[in-house]
């Protein structure tokens, strides 16, 4: 027998335990020039069938496969026949198996009492409080750098780990308990891809979609290419598009839900409306800064009619001004897309003091397009402080003929 080579019987009992009932984990890690490989493999059920679950981490890069039976026993192979010194602890529910082979081949085996321990093969539905505590998330946290190499969220990341739990927790009240055959979500940009990633494992693994495809644009080369390294890594490229591309170029014929989380002046207004154009039954967005409405309203100044009379004290003010702006840039995109046949309601989806810009509209497909209330609201609202938001300018060829009728 070859140096570091096992014991045919020890293979055997391995081979028995990992394939066999009870089988919950199988943890092996490889010391090799000074760096740890560790992999890591457990039963898992995806979609009402059970499959195995491999984790790999190489010198801080995370990786994780889902395989068949077949591929696993595939994998167990590879882990069994490896060479060099290393650590193997095998659970099973009647007991455990630890292994060390030592750097001068030694192979040193010791097992577990008898155990009875029940074998719960987790779901990927299963509910906790957060949801990105709601199914194994620790490789996802890894590798989007919301956690550490332990798993444990970073502390500078905590604010960006909670507006994700929070924006999730949104799609899981919008969603309810509908399971689509198919989904398609498009994220208006993505960025580091924080709440892509997330998003995809919460709808399959928690929620339970079955065929979800999630597309991330964004127009920055290095942030895209980051991205697609993270979703290879999770093996999930297949499944979580990223493009690089400006938001007003990119073309679809459809998407069911499309998002946007802190998409910066227009881009957040574009989002909306690629949301329309797409037909998508949800749109999601989180606004960032809102420039846009500021210049038409400094322009007004202090003059002595209508609103530039009656605010203009406040307008004076650049805190004030910027304020208000931010208040009447979201009326008027709650207000559109209310005319445009969206249920939306604008809430606090996170906490006033983890960010200022805590806003995010909630919309819902299902009213009937062009009523006269909301149309005539926002009519007189934005006649009154005299401007044109810059979403009526967008979807100006959906509006038209909704307006044609007060003109």
């Amino acid at each position: 027998m070859e140096r570091f080579e096992l014991d045919p019987k020890l293979k055997e009992e391995i081979r028995a335990r990992v394939l066999g009932e009870g089988f919950m984990k199988i943890v092996q890690s490889v010391r090799r020039n000074g760096k740890t490989f560790k992999i890591a493999m457990r039963p898992v059920e995806i979609g009402g069938e059970k499959k195995f679950q491999a984790e790999m981490t190489d010198d801080g890069q995370v990786q994780v496969k889902n395989f068949s039976a077949q591929a696993a026993a595939e994998g167990l192979e590879e882990i069994i026949n490896q060479r060099g010194a290393r650590d193997l602890h095998l659970m099973t529910a009647t007991g455990d198996l630890h292994m060390r082979v030592t750097k001068k081949g030694h192979v040193m085996v010791t097992r577990s009492a008898e155990m009875d321990r029940a074998v719960v093969v987790k779901p990927h539905d299963r509910v906790k409080n957060l949801p990105l505590t709601s199914f194994e998330s620790a490789a996802l946290l890894r590798t989007i750098g919301l956690a550490d190499g332990e798993g444990k969220v970073r502390a500078s990341m905590r604010g960006k780990y909670d507006q994700v739990n929070e924006f999730l927790k949104v799609v899981k009240d919008v969603l309810g308990d509908r399971k689509e055959a198919s989904f398609t979500v498009v994220d208006c940009g993505c960025g580091k891809a924080y709440l892509t990633l997330s998003l995809y494992f919460y709808l399959t693994q928690t929620l339970g979609y079955g065929d979800v495809k999630v597309i991330g644009i964004d127009r920055r080369n290095d942030v895209i290419a980051a991205a697609q390294k993270m979703a290879q890594q999770l093996d999930v490229a297949d499944k979580v598009l990223f493009v690089e591309s400006d938001l007003a170029s990119y073309q679809l014929e459809k998407a069911d839900m499309v998002i946007s989380l802190r998409a910066c002046d227009t881009a957040t207004d574009e989002a909306l409306a690629k949301g329309v154009e797409w037909k998508a039954r949800y749109i999601l967005s989180a606004p960032c800064c809102q420039h846009e409405l500021q210049k038409s309203l400094s322009a007004l100044g202090g003059g002595n009619e209508g609103a530039a009379g009656t605010f203009g004290g406040l307008l004076r003010q650049s805190i004030l001004r910027e304020r208000l702006c931010d208040i009447l840039t979201d009326s008027f995109r709650a207000m559109i897309l209310r005319i445009l046949g969206f249920r939306t309601q604008v809430i606090e989806f996170v906490s006033s003091e983890a960010t200022a810009r805590n806003i995010l509209l909630k919309c819902e497909y299902g009213v009937k397009p062009g009523q006269p209330g909301p149309v005539s609201e926002y009519l007189n609202l934005r006649d009154y402080w005299k401007v044109t938001p810059w979403l009526e300018t967008r979807m100006a060829k959906y509006l038209g003929k909704y307006f044609a009728r007060f003109e």
